[in-house]
C-alpha cells in the first residue's frame, strides 16, 4: 500500500495547518500551594507543513501526546513541541491545553470550598518558542440582600476579564489570578466611592492592565474585559506594546 501521506506534492501548495483537537486528557499543572494539580484538558495540536508533503498521519499527533502521559506540565510543552516538529517534519508545531483549575477559598464557609478558573497554555515552536497562558476571571459584584433570616449575601453576575500573558520569568497561576482580582477588588472600591459613577469595562480593564504592567515577571500580555447585560454585552481590549 502506497504512503500517500510522504509522496512528494508538486503542486507547491502550503498546508497552513493540520492536526487534531478537543482530544479530553489528563494533564499536571504546577500549584503553588500543593505543588501539583491533576485535571483534564481539551487538546489541539497542529502543524504548518511544507508544500512538498501531501499530509501527514494524524494518528502520530496521539502517539506523541501518549508518550507523555501522566508527565505533560508546562515545562514539557517544549519537549512535546520539538517532537511534533520533528516527528511530523513540519516548519513550526502548536498545541493548546484548556483545562479547569481550582483555588480552596478559605472564605466561603458555605457552599463550595474551592473556586473554579477557566485557563489555556497555547504553545508554538518554529525557529524559537513562544508560550502564553490565559487565564478567564470572573467578575461579580456584591449585592446586598435585605435583612431576612435565611438569606445569606449574593453577588450578582456581572462578566469577566480574559488575560493572556507571556512570561518574563516564572509566574504561578494562583498569582496572576490574584493580580487581576486584587485589581478588580480595587476598581470596584472605586466605583463605590461617593460621587463615582458606576465600574465600567473602560475603568476596570485600565485597571488590571495597570497591575499587568507593574508586574516584571510578565512579557507582554492582552486583555479583554466584558460586561455580560441582558441581551447585549459590552466589552474593552488592551494590549501590551512590548
Amino acid at each position: 500500500m502506497k504512503d500517500i501521506q510522504n509522496q512528494e506534492d508538486h503542486r507547491r501548495i502550503n498546508i497552513k495547518k493540520v492536526g487534531v483537537k478537543t482530544i479530553s486528557y489528563p494533564i499536571t499543572v504546577l500549584d503553588k500551594a500543593h505543588s501539583r494539580q491533576d485535571t483534564v484538558a481539551s487538546v489541539n495540536m497542529y502543524v504548518n507543513l511544507p508544500h512538498h508533503f501531501k499530509g501527514t498521519h494524524m494518528s502520530r499527533f496521539v502517539e506523541i501526546l501518549n508518550r507523555y502521559h501522566g508527565a505533560i506540565d508546562i515545562g514539557k510543552f517544549h519537549n512535546i513541541l520539538e517532537e511534533m516538529k520533528e516527528k511530523l517534519e513540519a516548519q513550526a508545531a502548536h498545541i493548546e491545553m484548556s483545562f479547569a483549575y481550582f483555588l480552596s477559598d478559605p472564605k466561603n464557609t458555605e457552599g463550595l470550598k474551592s473556586r473554579r478558573y477557566e485557563c489555556c497554555m497555547h504553545g508554538s515552536l518554529e525557529e524559537e518558542n513562544d508560550l502564553e497562558l490565559r487565564v478567564i476571571v470572573p467578575v461579580s459584584i456584591p449585592v446586598e440582600q435585605p435583612k431576612k433570616e435565611g438569606l445569606p449575601r449574593s453577588f450578582g453576575h456581572w462578566g469577566h476579564a480574559v488575560t493572556a500573558v507571556r512570561f518574563r520569568n516564572f509566574i504561578w497561576i494562583e498569582d496572576l489570578i490574584t493580580l487581576v482580582e486584587t485589581a478588580i477588588d480595587a476598581a470596584q472600591n472605586m466605583a463605590s466611592m461617593p460621587g463615582e459613577k458606576s465600574m465600567s469595562v473602560e475603568s476596570l480593564s485600565q485597571q488590571i492592565a495597570k497591575s499587568l504592567e507593574n508586574e516584571e515577571a510578565i512579557k507582554s500580555f492582552s486583555l479583554k474585559v466584558e460586561n455580560l447585560a441582558e441581551g447585549y454585552s459590552t466589552f474593552a481590549a488592551i494590549e501590551s506594546l512590548s
